[in-house]
């Protein structure tokens, strides 16, 4: 093998231990599976029929207090346990509609119970609009999707594509089946963060992908030992600035996760689950699975030459 001083960048032989990152994730994503089958998802109102009731209750309060004027207010609806966020406010979901009336009852004993202060909002969503939005969640993402691995195809090649997809594939079923296991809820905050996931990790495979075909121009690759090589010098000239990239907008969304406000912790979890997947796969996963395609592809060569 001939190379240049680019060599001296290799610290740790990625490519040659894939298959161990392969079955890491694959545990991780048979794992996950298991959840999604067993516990499935927990839907917010957005995707699922039903009503969620805000609360401002506007000082010290008890959850089990307004629970139990909830239950005499509206006895034969069953909802979530009433999860206190922010400065005096909870919010909880009940699984049908409820009527804005209904509603205002509930409001009316807790201003009894504690003051006029106490404010409510709720957000009904009935079943066809449900069905409506998971239908377009589901349209959003494969059009981001199917976006991605064209670009892909047209500026590399598709064998990158085919790596991309899969990476993409990854980055995105982490967040769900972490979701899945901790039992947060999943609504449109956090298709939001899934397309935002797919931002960051096709850009860091992008890099990647890019630094890859730059050094084929340059260094020999007509084995795959070469090819081993040259895509583990790639991996390490962009090393630094995926940790650091990675570093610099986790910590971010780790902030507005630790101090923002239960609206948005969802959004910052879902974006810190993706952004540590994303870096990962396009590492020890994308790049890795690019160089098994490149040498099935050189090796059937060999076999037709």
């Amino acid at each position: 093998m001939s190379f240049n001083n680019q060599d001296t960048v290799v610290r740790f032989d990625i490519v040659k231990n894939r298959r161990k990152f392969f079955i890491g994730s694959s545990a991780i994503i048979i794992l996950g599976l298991l959840f999604i089958l067993i516990q499935g998802l927990h839907l917010g109102v957005d995707f699922k029929a039903g009503t969620r009731l805000d609360l401002y209750i506007g000082k010290e309060f008890k959850t089990a207090d307004v629970e139990a004027v909830i239950k005499e207010k509206i006895p034969n609806v069953a909802f979530s346990p009433v999860t206190t966020y922010g400065t005096y406010q909870a919010f909880t979901r009940f699984d049908q509609t409820v009527s804005s009336d209904t509603m205002s009852t509930v409001e009316q004993a807790l201003k009894t119970k504690y003051g006029d202060q106490v404010n409510k909002q709720v957000s009904t969503v009935d079943p066809s609009i449900a069905q409506e939005m998971v239908k377009k969640a589901a349209i959003a993402v494969a059009i981001a999707a199917i976006g991605i691995v064209i670009y892909i195809a047209i500026r590399f090649q598709w064998l990158f594509g085919i790596a991309t997809v899969a990476g993409l594939l990854h980055d995105v079923f982490i967040p769900i089946a972490i979701f899945s296991v901790l039992g947060l809820e999943v609504d449109l905050t956090f298709i939001a963060a899934l397309l935002t996931i797919l931002g960051y990790s096709i850009n860091d495979k992008i890099v990647i992908f890019d630094r890859i075909r730059e050094n084929l121009r340059t260094m020999k690759s007509k084995s795959v030992e070469d090819l081993e090589h040259l895509v583990n010098v790639s991996l390490w000239q962009t090393m630094r600035r995926s940790v650091y990239t990675v570093a610099t907008v986790f910590f971010t969304v780790l902030a507005i996760a630790v101090l923002g406000s239960e609206s948005i912790r969802n959004f910052s979890l879902a974006l810190l689950f993706g952004l540590v997947s994303g870096t990962y796969s396009s590492i020890f996963i994308a790049a890795q699975i690019w160089v098994n395609l490149k040498e099935r592809n050189m090796l059937k060569k060999k076999a037709n030459s």
